[in-house]
């Protein structure tokens, strides 16, 4: 083929003709590529009819929906042509290709080794399935300019957090599953996307609603609902490739048939906003609530930081005498204090390996391993499992763990449940002390009712009571006056609220994704946090990450806009961006002064991780000393 002027055309040319070509061909004979099924009325009608009863929002799937030969060679083409990279961040871990949006854009060789995922892309942005899509959700016009597709796989240990999808125009999304197409699918193998209903818009339950697992030639599809379309995939279990195309379809563009101006600015709504919404707040649990120190002790602190030098003579013989039942005996010299400080100064944070003593620390970590190897049966999965003085972070789009606040037991179920708690309940402070001698009186009760009846069924609550009475012990360490000393000294920060929580992140269920301080409006208060991370996880194998519950701080971008996929915020591979990490282990206290413009995270915890990741949390306001 030539042009009039003689020359050959260039590969562009070629391109663009071979592609319209394809796209022409599959308008033409679009019936080719799909299940006669969905031609047919009937079936139309009654998929219509349960998408618009489906729970928790609108959803709908279907079974064999392409031509299975096509879908096959699809499956052929993406494993010896496509290259995936792995991507990893706050709430996902998977292997993506490139968007599949600009296939038209490939050079002739990528173009020809792809033919069948080509007819593939237009066959699903034909004007014929947009139309179906469109009638069975009821969500109107669909565009045909804007197509939004990527090929994922998902081997073991990847995994999609809570999320609703509402970035930018997006209006239905799908996902059309690729897995062997020889081979079943089954539910244990984990990969499944899961639905979630909501306590109110843009507050989802913690546990999820509905599951579907997928098979080949299946597709998943639901309506981009802000606040509601809450969903999530399933940690993929075992060894195994879980493929699937991912997409969207978009509101009509400019031009298009169905276009409303200002429609996607009313409807698209940053998922970074919602997170960061104030109203919706009172739907967090735990709540960030720092208690105030007494004044008479802050006096105390403002003389510790006004001495000449750091020295362990400004510890009291009893300071000393009480640290040294939980600190290793080393921290409590003036010349590791003076070290430490001086360490902390320069970079603003430290880690102090072997921070509890040798005593308390043999003993504890016998307790929780005992206690996991007891409890792995039986491991509490849904909210209503989890047991007091245990509780469980909520909502999943932000947060999920297991925590001890020392406070009084919560009902948080509901929208009118967490009214009460918010603006009608016990007000009391935290109060650890309290807690473990509530855990201890029952224990007892507990194991003298077992010896009565010579059961015993309470062995594993016993060890469950043993190990959370030790926390919270540990626990009212860290709110003692002789700890906050040790700290106004190495530090030089005068403290003036504290907040502190035991946590749990059980695998295959817990993290919290990357957040930002709340602002003080309180001038008095420094911007910077203190926290201070006592990590106790018993279990090894946490050294590379690969079970995630690692903890990150990285650098915010506020150039970024809103129009980036607010629940990535910054991939963690960009070192440029990463200030701290750390890996779950055993008995390392981590301390950090964190500024304002530092996200935070703690990394989804896999279900092949070998046990749960403990530690103790504490935050601490300071004294801003320029007002």
């Amino acid at each position: 083929m030539t042009q009039s002027n003689g020359k050959r055309p260039h590969d562009g040319q070629i391109i663009n003709e071979t592609s319209k070509k394809i796209d022409n061909d599959v308008n033409s004979k679009v019936e080719v590529y799909f299940s006669s099924k969905i031609f047919n009325q009937d079936f139309r009608d009654e998929l219509k009819n349960e998408v618009k009863d489906s729970q928790p929002y609108k959803w709908g799937t279907i079974r064999e929906l392409m031509n299975d030969e096509l879908l096959r060679n699809v499956r052929k083409e993406v494993l010896n042509e496509i290259h995936f990279t792995k991507k990893e961040t706050d709430i996902y871990k998977v292997f993506q290709s490139g968007d599949l949006a600009n296939l038209s854009g490939l050079n002739w060789d990528d173009l020809s080794r792809l033919p069948s995922l080509y007819k593939l892309r237009s066959a699903i942005y034909s004007q014929t399935f947009r139309d179906f899509i469109s009638y069975v959700t009821g969500c109107g016009k669909l565009s045909g300019i804007k197509t939004d597709m990527s090929i994922n796989t998902y081997t073991k240990s990847c995994h999609l957090l809570t999320h609703d999808d509402v970035i930018g125009s997006r209006r239905v999304s799908f996902i059309l599953y690729l897995p062997d197409p020889d081979k079943t699918w089954k539910p244990h193998y984990g990969g499944s996307l899961r639905l979630f209903d909501s306590v109110v818009p843009n507050v989802p339950k913690t546990d999820y609603h509905c599951k579907l697992t997928p098979q080949f030639n299946q597709i998943a599809f639901f309506t981009v609902q802000p606040g509601l379309s809450f969903h999530d995939v399933e940690e993929v279990y075992v060894d195994k490739q879980r493929l699937s195309i991912q997409g969207w379809f978009h509101i009509p563009q400019e031009g298009e048939d169905g276009f409303i101006p200002g429609e996607q600015e009313e409807t698209a709504k940053s998922t970074l906003q919602q997170l960061e919404s104030q109203e919706l707040q009172e739907y967090d649990f735990p709540k960030i609530n720092r208690n105030d120190i007494s004044k008479e002790e802050i006096k105390i602190y403002d003389e510790l930081v006004n001495k000449d030098a750091i020295s362990n003579k400004y510890l009291s013989t009893t300071d000393i005498s009480y640290l040294e039942k939980f600190m290793s005996p080393n921290l409590l010299k003036t010349e590791t204090m003076i070290q430490i400080s001086d360490f902390f100064a320069d970079q603003g944070f430290i880690d102090i390996k072997d921070f509890i003593n040798p005593k308390y620390s043999t003993h504890l970590h016998k307790l929780i391993r005992d206690f996991e190897l007891n409890e792995l049966p039986k491991m509490p999965s849904r909210q209503s499992e989890v047991k007091f003085p245990w509780k469980q972070a909520v909502p999943p789009h932000k947060q999920r763990f297991l925590y001890i606040d020392g406070q009084h037991e919560e009902k948080i179920d509901s929208a009118d449940d967490i009214n009460f708690v918010n603006n009608c309940g016990p007000q009391e402070l935290p109060n650890f002390s309290l807690v473990k001698n509530l855990i201890n009186a029952v224990s007892n009760a507990s194991s003298n009712a077992s010896a009565n009846t010579a059961s015993d069924a309470s062995s594993g609550d016993d060890s469950s009571s043993q190990v959370s009475s030790k926390l919270c012990e540990l626990a009212s360490f860290f709110k003692s006056k002789s700890f906050r000393k040790w700290l106004v000294l190495i530090t030089q920060l005068v403290l003036i609220k504290d907040q502190i929580l035991i946590r749990r992140f059980r695998p295959g269920h817990d993290f919290i994704l990357a957040t930002l301080l709340p602002k003080d409006e309180d001038e008095a208060v420094l911007d910077c946090i203190l926290e201070a991370t006592l990590n106790l996880t018993p279990t090894r194998g946490w050294e590379n990450g690969e079970f995630g519950g690692y903890e990150l701080c990285m650098i915010t971008d506020d150039e970024n806009g809103e129009d980036d996929d607010a629940a990535i915020y910054r991939s963690s591979e960009n070192s440029d961006s990463v200030v701290y990490s750390s890996q779950a282990c055993w008995n390392k206290l981590t301390l950090i002064l964190r500024d304002p413009n530092v996200l935070k995270f703690i990394k989804y915890v896999s279900f092949n991780a070998n046990g749960s990741r403990f530690d103790i949390s504490g935050q601490w306001n300071a004294k801003n000393y320029s007002c």
